[in-house]
């Protein structure tokens, strides 16, 4: 009896009958879709928002990695330039200090050459004396010393060495009358100061 009523419950328990048309149904998916739609594109809105927000900050830190990157070598080439300007420097220090052992050497060749007669320095031994001298100023000249033009020429004491005064109303007032042991520059720098007599 028990078994009886279970099936009888069983086949009281049915579906509803679905009485809607298909126009209804049509409907129904449509909405269904459109719903779908909705949520889809509210997925792909929060995706790109996302994807731009993650842009946004790659962005930001390509152009702080670039500003860095650009700071690095602007001060790698500052080191660079300034180890250059110390190098040469250092070099120009030390080719300072070697020329200016060898001027002595240059004041005596000219003080041989201006003791001999003229008619010594025709002279064979005089004529070798005089082609070594001129290499010598040759050489220094190409390394980039040269020789100071100071008679004429007002008092400078960045150039020249006042060892004498003279009263010369000829002259005007203030300039090198004489010079005594020629002075030297090695390219900007001064390699020897002028001894010049100046007129007051």
């Amino acid at each position: 009896m028990e078994e009886e009523k279970k099936v009888s419950d069983e086949s009281i328990v049915e579906e509803a009958p679905d009485n809607s048309s298909p126009e209804e149904k049509a409907e129904e998916k449509t909405e269904e879709k459109k719903e779908a739609s909705k949520e889809t594109k509210k997925k792909k809105k929060k995706s790109a928002a996302a994807l731009e927000l993650e842009l946004k900050k790659s962005e930001e830190k390509a152009a702080e990695l670039t500003d860095k990157y650009q700071r690095l070598m602007a001060e790698f080439e500052n080191a660079r330039k300034r180890n250059a300007k110390e190098q040469s420097h250092m070099y120009d220090v030390g080719a300072k200090e070697v020329l200016s052992k060898l001027l002595p050497v240059v004041d005596n060749f000219e003080r041989g050459m201006d003791a001999l007669s003229e008619e010594e320095k025709q002279g064979a031994f005089a004529q070798g004396i005089l082609k070594i001298y001129q290499q010598m100023i040759s050489v220094l000249e190409e390394i980039g010393v040269k020789p100071m033009d100071a008679v004429g020429k007002e008092f400078n004491p960045d150039f020249h060495n006042a060892v004498m005064h003279e009263e010369n109303e000829e002259m005007g007032e203030n300039l090198v009358a004489e010079e005594f042991q020629k002075g030297y520059m090695y390219k900007d720098m001064v390699l020897r100061h002028s001894m010049v007599k100046v007129v007051n």
